[in-house]
């Protein structure tokens, strides 16, 4: 349940004035080096007149570049005279974490996507997360969390959704990821943590998309570029861009969705992975996805995983060195019905 209490952030921007402004929120952090320190978290807003909001997040996860770079490239060129209506911009929301290029923060441990819709009075990345829930949220009209595969995984790049109960918001969300227009669509049809960003977005009935757009902890150009052109497709879908400043889209969407845990394979044992297939395979139920090896017991036979469902291989695992419930792989299929 979302707190009551105020946010403990502050900032010189002003959400309501038109105009493009570029400053910090400011997250207060008492430690021993600064008794009246502050994490100075980078937004943007460019606004011009009444109209629709939108948010755009990058920096959920500090190891995640594609958004990062993307959004800071939007910053520098987005004008208000481009817009109508309010374009709210966190290029690394999770600032500590995106500075260390960590998927959690190194101040607390925190992991902003599993922090939603978070606390007033808890550590930096809940303070965040509280923020970002009760402050910018409550005055969206959609919200795109931009993420990818990070340091341990390695995606085919894709925009997605997931789904909320709610008919008229699933309904709005799925058409801004048409309008995003990604080669590959996926649906999360089921449930999560409940403590995602996403999660929070669909509680306050704003219509919102996520994607993975690379990852291995590396920069994929392709993700950038995927990144660029969807996000001014999204942002002409709301109406705050003009129709003419959002380049069309590469190609048709395969819209797929993932429907469970069984679409993914995990490490049984600790040891070393090697992988069976390939990223965009197709494989099928009981299919050998890889063997985990003992190099410190080679006379050890390796042990094997398989795949408990039929689809394609969307992500694989990046690092060669597994332990025991690390995800290797996880599969999508072609949405049915």
């Amino acid at each position: 349940m979302a707190s009551t209490k105020p946010t403990t952030l502050w900032s010189d921007i002003d959400l309501a004035r038109d105009g493009k402004q570029v400053d910090w929120l400011y997250l207060p952090h008492s430690v021993t080096r600064s008794a009246y320190g502050e994490i100075m978290i980078p937004i943007a807003v460019v606004k011009r007149g009444p109209g629709p909001t939108v948010l755009l997040m990058a920096g959920n996860h500090g190891d995640e570049y594609e958004g990062q770079i993307a959004l800071a490239k939007l910053i520098r060129t987005l004008e208000p005279e481009q817009v109508t209506g309010r374009v709210i911009i966190l290029p690394a929301a999770n600032l500590p974490a995106a500075m260390a290029g960590t998927r959690v923060s190194p101040i607390d441990g925190g992991n902003l996507n599993r922090e939603f819709p978070g606390n007033p009075d808890g550590q930096p990345t809940s303070r965040i997360a509280h923020y970002i829930d009760s402050v910018l949220l409550p005055m969206c009209d959609g919200f795109h969390d931009l993420h990818s595969g990070g340091a341990s995984l390695q995606y085919l790049p894709f925009a997605s959704m997931r789904h909320s109960g709610d008919a008229d918001l699933d309904k709005r969300s799925l058409a801004a990821l048409r309008a995003f227009a990604p080669p590959i669509a996926i649906i999360w049809a089921f449930s999560g943590a409940g403590t995602y960003a996403a999660s929070a977005a669909n509680a306050r009935k704003v219509a919102n998309l996520g994607g993975e757009f690379g990852g291995a902890g590396t920069v994929d150009r392709s993700g950038v570029a995927l990144v660029e052109g969807g996000i001014r497709r999204f942002l002409a879908h709301f109406g705050i861009l003009r129709a003419a400043a959002a380049p069309p889209a590469s190609g048709a969407t395969r819209l797929m969705e993932i429907k469970g845990h069984h679409y993914y394979v995990y490490a049984p044992d600790h040891g070393v992975f090697e992988p069976a297939v390939d990223l965009g395979q197709d494989v099928v139920a009981g299919q050998l996805a890889g063997h985990v090896h003992f190099i410190d017991n080679p006379a050890r036979e390796p042990v094997p995983c398989r795949f408990k469902t039929d689809g394609m291989v969307i992500c694989r695992r990046a690092l060669g060195r597994v332990e025991r419930g690390d995800c290797v792989f996880h599969l999508a299929t072609d949405l049915s019905g």
